[in-house]
């Protein structure tokens, strides 16, 4: 089967999940894309939405017709071109109308597994868990009247762990969409050793059309992004530790989040990103990591107290923050929690005694969302990092050895052949996690 013959017949397994809906709707216009030229027209294409929850499938096509919607004004000259044979459709209005008809018609909402067996091509964005996607995986395998080719968006589970327990031969290809799929650009895709070269193939081709870009990464547990993200949180927590014998638990959440966004100039702090992602799901990715490294050790005391309190973090359908390390309101953080008073404390009450012990940041700092698109931003962070090593407070002091530790991370990915080469780490970082600059860099000595 060629690509096009391949995309006929596709399901996305938790497709009503976070991840699985954002994969959803890419798939479902690569898919329309493909209907819509005249050699197809008589070809069918069908999408299979494959999830647990009835509730959750009314949702997810609700979210789709208004993504839809907007996808479809963004690229209206590129529609009038496929609609060009459509003398019935002249307003635009009445040319998104048609292509949103289009797209949900190659979908089908199903609950049952069985949906797939026909499938040629299954996505899967089911929870991190290897046992589930395993079990997911055989009972398709076992079923199938095809041979299909399965791509995991897991973030941390080996592939061909996958692979050799679910028996698929090397049909399995690791396809780590970020989050959010529609928006990030950032596609890093794993092979193992037994994946077959086609799969890799088809995903170039898939990921090209979307217009992402594609990282590589070695098969070792965590990747590139988590690989680099884990350790980085750890060191993060440590630095908790070493400040409580000055301050309050609360205070010295606030203190290590301030360094990590303000002074080394990220998108948010290191723990406003655990409470993103959630803390029950960076717990669960170290405990997947953790059994195959040697001489570390992927496991934060912390996040189990908090696990242990409750507090997980993560996010909503809509996409809203939920309560962890810190507390939001709109979007902003305005506590933090306290483990041993297992309550938040208000930021205002601490905040200023917190930022007279850090100092002032380094001359020249500009804010991320102020660098994040200056093209002269190198120049810019050079100056501004040679302040930061010539300024004496523990603001920077803290951040120098962050960012020190942070190269360190990332150089040893590419030693311990998790990343092909440092510059897929920076690529991750910088595409990934929306960072100003890359791990591996020479901005510190």
């Amino acid at each position: 089967m060629n690509y096009e013959e391949k995309l006929e017949n596709v399901t996305v397994l938790g497709a009503a999940g976070k991840m699985g809906s954002g994969i959803l709707l890419l798939t479902s216009m690569e898919m329309a894309n493909l209907s819509l030229k005249p050699e197809n027209k008589n070809k069918q294409f069908v999408l299979y939405a494959l999830d647990i929850s009835q509730n959750a499938l009314s949702g997810l096509m609700k979210y789709m017709k208004d993504q839809l919607i907007k996808a479809a004004e963004r690229k209206i000259g590129v529609l009038r071109d496929l609609y060009a044979d459509r003398a019935d459709l002249v307003d635009n209005s009445e040319i998104i109308d048609q292509y949103v008809f289009d797209v949900i018609n190659i979908i089908r909402p199903v609950t049952t597994i069985e949906s797939a067996y026909e499938s040629n091509i299954v996505f899967e964005a089911a929870s991190e868990n290897p046992e589930l996607k395993i079990k997911l995986f055989s009972q398709i395998n076992d079923n199938s009247k095809v041979k299909p080719w399965f791509f995991t968006n897991t973030s941390s589970i080996p592939i061909g762990y996958l692979d050799k327990e679910a028996r698929l031969d090397g049909r399995i290809l690791g396809v780590h969409f970020y989050n959010p799929p529609a928006v990030q650009k950032l596609v890093e895709v794993i092979k193992a050793e037994n994946s077959k070269p086609e799969l890799s193939e088809f995903v170039t081709k898939f990921i090209k059309n979307m217009r992402k870009i594609e990282v590589p990464s070695y098969d070792f547990a965590g990747f590139i992004g988590n690989g680099h993200f884990m350790r980085d949180a750890l060191y993060g927590m440590s630095l908790v530790d070493v400040l409580l014998k000055d301050v309050s638990f609360s205070e010295a959440v606030y203190m290590v989040n301030k360094v990590t966004q303000d002074f080394m100039i990220r998108p948010m702090g290191i723990f406003q990103l655990i409470d993103y992602v959630g803390i029950d799901v960076c717990q669960f990715i170290m405990k997947v990591m953790n059994p195959y490294v040697e001489n570390e050790n992927i496991h934060s005391p912390l996040l189990d107290k908090m696990m242990e309190m409750g507090v997980k973090g993560g996010q909503n359908f809509d996409g809203s923050q939920k309560d962890g390390f810190l507390k939001y309101e709109k979007g902003r953080p305005v506590a933090i929690f306290d483990i041993n008073k297992k309550d938040y404390v208000n930021i205002d009450s601490f905040a200023n005694k917190c930022d007279e012990k850090l100092g002032p940041l380094p001359k020249k700092h500009q804010p991320w969302k102020a660098i994040i698109g200056n093209r002269a931003k190198d120049s810019v962070f050079t100056e501004y990092f040679k302040n930061m090593q010539n300024t004496t407070n523990i603001g920077a002091t803290m951040s120098v050895d962050y960012l020190r530790k942070s190269k360190e991370i990332g150089e040893n990915l590419v030693k311990n052949k998790v990343a092909y080469k440092p510059e897929d780490v920076n690529t991750v970082l910088l595409t990934g996690f929306f960072h100003a600059y890359g791990p591996i860099n020479d901005y510190i000595n």
